[in-house]
């Protein structure tokens, strides 16, 4: 994997992951957290989807590396939805 498809990797992660956190209705964080939340929701997202046996669904090849573009923001709405439920939210006045 060469830089270059790397930083792509990162800037579709990065994507995802801000897809993820808009369905979920909960930001916190900036790009560094939407890349982060992104390969944790792709993780998620493939996992659920090996288990429950569905297809993969748009993926994309990055470098060799398979990233499921549909589970990767179910999973990172999933994984944000549960964050957002342990933390607390800060009032403003």
């Amino acid at each position: 994997m060469t830089i270059l498809e790397f930083i792509v990797l990162l800037l579709v992660a990065g994507i995802i992951g801000s897809i993820g956190q808009a369905i979920a209705g909960f930001s916190r964080g900036g790009c560094l957290l939407s890349i982060i939340l992104g390969f944790i929701g792709g993780l998620i997202g493939v996992w659920l989807s090996r288990t429950l046996n569905f297809p993969d669904l748009l993926t994309i090849q990055v470098g060799g590396v398979d990233f499921p573009l549909f589970w990767s923001i179910i999973g990172t709405a999933l994984f944000t939805a549960v964050i957002s439920l342990f933390t607390r939210r800060r009032m403003t006045y």
